[in-house]
């Protein structure tokens, strides 16, 4: 016990690796340990932007604690707290967030070998940077001219934000061809790879086809929804033409690996982001045959059911956040990195496809174990050199806090931004997704046609 503890302290305070008290727990990769920790700072965080964007939080709190009103001026956060609420506070956390991963970034360029300092700073001393995190986020409160700074820093977490989009499109094509070519190599030896490549490809399909008609029979009118009508067409055309483009035998000659895999993938991820996009857009109103207004291009469910509105936006806030943390994380490994920078990624001669295929297979090799101050049992895998770019590491989790800030606030309607009403319309909202939707679909077409209009140079297959 008392060696769980010393090991627990080590890692608060000193450059041990993070690891659980539980002996019994699995054994975790120390790059693995790192990334989880960083992680849950990100997570706690968000959460707390989250509770100081929602005024039923707000009000709960004013209600049950003691003292609040006393509190909050004692604090000088206002009578009721309300320098610490709404779209400013979650500004101002949000940049001292970004601050503490830029720094991190900056601090551990060109990082190469694990048992540099650089390198031990980066994996330990947790409570440490706890402290320094907390000291930017609160430290963000006492910036001098907070209106200029707040007008300045809204245009920067709008292009961070932007940019960690573009990062989580170019992950999704490189998930795709990932995806469609471990299940390829398994079908030199089992034919029974081509059955579940084609049972997935299909309900891929019909999944996009699906979302299509909900969204023609919920988001369009007879009489209204032209910008809708448009884009649907527009959107489920340029997945029929890329799926057409990615089997044409020009294609296959120069990317053997191209498939309708890929195409769906990417066509049920553009129908997500319509859908997305259409959920986001401000209803419209038409005058109805006794003259009253019809609200349209929103499902005409019954409006009684605005407890089940607030329990989707809790869901939906989860997916979204889990999808920046998965985002922040898978952007690091060897192969998205490669991807990221538009370089050639081929499949081993040995690979094995396998069903879950985003984990590699599970193997120790040499790598030195440690737990000898009990609890859970430490690999440490990057004895030989590092396994990830940490500088690069940093700079993702940096570009999230400013897509957290701006998705929280819902981008440049921040004024009567509530978390409450995170997925309620917008046309800022609604035009960036839509953007999204032909950045994807760009991208992926890009993939394709690269190594025939470049020829001489390497590209994703």
């Amino acid at each position: 016990m008392c060696t769980s503890c010393l090991g627990q302290l080590a890692c608060c305070c000193g450059s041990a690796a993070c690891s659980l008290c539980c002996s019994c727990c699995p054994k975790i990769k120390q790059s693995t340990g790192t990334r989880f920790m960083y992680a849950l700072y990100f997570l706690l965080v968000t959460v707390i932007c989250v509770v100081m964007m929602s005024p039923t939080v707000a009000e709960g709190m004013k209600e049950h604690i003691p003292f609040y009103k006393d509190l909050c001026e004692h604090m000088k956060a206002g009578v009721n707290c309300e320098k610490l609420v709404g779209y400013s506070a979650v500004y101002k956390v949000c940049f001292g967030m970004a601050c503490f991963f830029f720094i991190f970034a900056l601090f551990t360029i060109k990082v190469q070998d694990s048992t540099s300092c650089r390198a031990h700073v980066h994996n330990g001393f947790w409570f440490m940077k706890f402290a320094v995190l907390l000291t930017c986020c609160s430290g963000a409160f006492f910036i001098p001219d907070q209106d200029t700074f707040l007008n300045v820093w809204r245009y920067v977490g709008a292009t961070g934000g932007f940019l960690f989009l573009v990062i989580q499109l170019i992950l999704l094509v490189e998930f795709a061809h990932k995806w469609n070519k471990n299940w390829s190599s398994g079908t030199k030896h089992n034919k029974l790879w081509y059955a579940a490549l084609a049972l997935v490809t299909l309900v891929l399909f019909s999944v996009a086809v699906g979302a299509l008609i909900l969204m023609g029979i919920f988001h369009t009118h007879a009489e209204g929804c032209t910008l809708n009508k448009i884009f649907l067409g527009v959107n489920s055309g340029l997945c029929l033409f890329v799926s057409i483009l990615a089997i044409t035998p020009c294609i296959q000659k120069h990317l053997p690996n191209s498939g309708l895999l890929q195409s769906g993938v990417i066509s049920v991820y553009v129908m997500y982001l319509t859908y997305s996009a259409l959920a986001s857009k401000p209803a419209e109103q038409i005058k109805g045959p006794n003259g009253n207004n019809i609200t349209i291009c929103v499902p005409s469910f019954s409006s009684g059911l605005e407890d089940d509105n607030k329990l989707v936006s809790a869901l939906g806030t989860i997916i979204l956040f889990g999808c920046v943390l998965y985002s922040c994380l898978t952007s690091t490994t060897r192969s998205s990195t490669a991807a990221l920078r538009v370089c050639k990624t081929t499949v081993p001669d040995n690979e094995v496809a396998r069903c879950c295929f985003c984990c590699g297979p599970e193997d120790d090799g040499d790598y030195e174990v440690d737990n000898k101050h009990g609890g859970q049992a430490v690999i440490y895998d990057e004895k030989e050199g590092t396994v990830y770019s940490y500088a690069f590491f940093h700079f993702v989790f940096f570009l999230g806090s400013l897509y957290v800030m701006m998705t929280v606030t819902n981008w440049f309607h921040f004024d009567d931004a509530k978390i409450e009403k995170l997925f309620h319309g917008s046309w800022s909202t609604y035009w960036i997704k839509m953007a999204s939707c032909w950045a994807c679909l760009l991208l992926y077409t890009w993939t394709l046609i690269a190594p025939i209009v470049c020829p001489k140079r390497e590209f994703i297959n």
